[in-house]
């Protein structure tokens, strides 16, 4: 991967997330923000009782495409997952909520999607 780009990724950011539709198979692209925490780049949301569409698809297809577009313009692939587990959860859901300014991590917890995505060489 270019240097350029792999630094760019670890640059918590607004960035286009693509994933393949559960039931469609088509190609679904969403603005949303990618965080950084101790080299892991992870996606997260705000709380919502209802599981997200995206969350849905990566469940099915965990192939996605990160698409940086503030600054550096790239297309990276990466391989997405799921993080339920509360031990995983809670430091990345803390930092998501310290980097938006909230103070209801409690609620993140329980409510809002998190992903952990890996960039891939495709």
């Amino acid at each position: 991967m270019d240097p350029s780009v792999a630094s760019a990724l670890h640059r918590s950011q607004v960035i286009d997330l693509t994933t393949v539709g559960r039931r469609s198979g088509e190609p679904r692209r969403i603005e949303i923000f990618l965080h950084e925490l101790d080299g892991r780049l992870f996606i997260s949301g705000k709380p919502s009782p209802r599981t997200r569409a995206w969350v849905h698809n990566v469940g099915a297809d965990p192939r996605v495409v990160i698409h940086l577009k503030r600054g550096l313009t790239a297309d990276v692939p990466a391989l997405a997952r799921v993080i339920d587990r509360p031990d995983e959860r809670r430091p990345l859901i803390e930092a998501a909520a310290a980097r938006w300014g909230r103070d209801d991590v409690a609620l993140m917890m329980e409510q809002s999607p998190l992903i952990e995505v890996t960039p891939t060489d495709d």
